[in-house]
């Protein structure tokens, strides 16, 4: 048979234990008499012992009813923090998050947005990983990850997947470079970049899978594979080669020594997509910081590309 041990019962055992009088213990609860004394009957009914004896002048605990006093403190306590607790996180006083993004924009796009968050909800813990699309991924689907912001789509019905936001690419080289020379009215293609030796991205990066499917069946001169874009700044900088790289990415190269120019490929837009578990919802915290970046969004200008 389930026992009734609501907080209800308790705070009205835990008062009568206190005041010892129906009378008074039923005032404190805002109960009338005979509804409080019909709420301690009920406790000792469903515990099957009897927990006060009464007589006509006093009401004295009995010995089962002093075994259960500490332990209905307890329950009390743990469920009115529990409670607390709830009301807290459904206020996004307190709370944590955990995203997945790609490094580009983990470093220069989130960073300002992830202070806002934290000004308004300081009490929300956030954590932050800063991988590639497949990482990415694999975090959401294990659940280790609330959402992710990553370059490839999934098919699965496990994930929800939404387009996010579009980048267009630029070429980056020495400021002194024949190309960063060319007129600013001329359209910089691709195939302007044959002649020049290249520094990629690793072929597990995403922004590599695009530019490669983006010029196939043209190859570049690929001098250099890199895992990191401040690896490929310096080389880029050292006159080693150019480079091609994502707008979002722009802020690696931001340097005296450097020159950008966009590059006219309509077919090189990469594509950043939101993704997240079909089977639950967002917590209230994982919610707010997903609707401040939603709102935020990085603009794709697609005049840049023509």
């Amino acid at each position: 048979m389930p026992i009734n041990l609501g907080t209800r019962e308790l705070g009205a055992f835990l008062t009568l234990a206190e005041q010892r009088n129906f009378t008074r213990a039923a005032a404190l609860c805002h109960l009338s008499q005979p509804a409080f004394s019909a709420l301690v009957r009920a406790l000792e009914d469903s515990l099957g012992a009897r927990l006060f004896d009464r007589t006509t002048r006093s009401v004295e605990l009995t010995a089962e009813g002093r075994v259960l006093v500490d332990p209905a403190r307890r329950l009390l306590r743990d469920a009115e923090a529990a409670l607390a607790d709830v009301r807290d996180h459904a206020a996004r006083r307190r709370g944590r998050v955990a995203i997945a993004l790609l490094p580009s924009l983990a470093a220069g796009w989130l960073p300002p947005l992830l202070a806002k968050f934290h000004r308004q909800y300081p009490g929300i813990e956030i954590d932050v990983a800063d991988v590639l699309s497949d990482a990415c991924i694999e975090r959401v689907r294990a659940g280790s990850a609330d959402f992710a912001l990553a370059s490839t789509r999934t098919a699965t019905l496990e994930l929800h997947t939404e387009e996010f936001c579009r980048d267009g690419f630029h070429l980056v080289c020495p400021r002194e470079h024949p190309l960063a020379r060319q007129k600013r009215t001329e359209r910089l293609e691709l195939k302007h970049l044959a002649p020049y030796p290249i520094v990629q991205l690793a072929r597990s990066s995403s922004v590599r899978q695009y530019v490669e499917a983006a010029i196939y069946p043209m190859q570049l001169r690929t001098v250099m594979e890199l895992d990191q874009l401040s690896t490929v700044a310096g080389m880029v900088r050292a006159g080693l080669g150019v480079t091609i790289v994502p707008s979002l990415t722009l802020f690696h190269f931001a340097d005296p020594q450097l020159a950008t120019r966009p590059l006219h490929a309509p077919a090189l837009v990469r594509r950043v997509y939101m993704l997240r578990r079909a089977d639950r919802p967002l917590s209230t915290a994982a919610a707010g910081l997903h609707e401040m970046l939603m709102a935020a969004k990085p603009r794709f200008d697609p005049a840049r590309t023509r």
